[in-house]
């Protein structure tokens, strides 16, 4: 199905295709006008009842699409929409910038965060072999205490 808008287009270009028709049809039927000293033996062709429904469907066709282009625009956006739509834009763009400085600071965090662990880990693993160290040392002495 169409957009709106190409609905729209298809509606006018319709209009001006019955319009000309319309006017294509009057002046094929509308009797001549009489001119002052011109030939006036001349014979005018009969009005018909056909011609009468030819300008009945025309106009009832030209008023019904006009209707039809009426309901087509009162069904787009109108401008306090769009102004609407342009705020929430620029509040998502507010939102986005604000979304990408958190996760920019996140991740410095999260890169100091690991930077720590890994002065915690080499602390540890110090302390470890300082204990070690302490150990073996007084193992050793009580050791020299213990006679056997």
């Amino acid at each position: 199905m169409a957009d709106r808008l190409s609905q729209l287009q298809d509606a006018v270009n319709q209009q001006a295709e019955n319009l000309c028709n319309a006017i294509g049809i009057l002046f094929q039927n509308a009797p001549p006008a009489p001119f002052p000293n011109f030939d006036k033996n001349s014979k005018t062709p009969s009005q018909t009842e056909g011609v009468y429904d030819h300008k009945k469907m025309f106009a009832t066709l030209i008023a019904r699409n006009a209707k039809d282009i009426d309901v087509l625009i009162d069904s787009l956006p109108s401008e306090e929409s769009c102004a609407e739509l342009q705020v929430s834009t620029n509040s998502m763009r507010e939102l986005e910038a604000c979304g990408e400085e958190a996760a920019n600071r996140l991740l410095r965090d999260v890169e100091r965060g690991e930077a720590l662990l890994g002065e915690i880990s080499r602390a540890l693993a110090d302390i470890a072999n300082v204990n070690l160290s302490i150990n073996r040392v007084t193992d050793a002495a009580q050791a020299q205490h213990i006679k056997i």
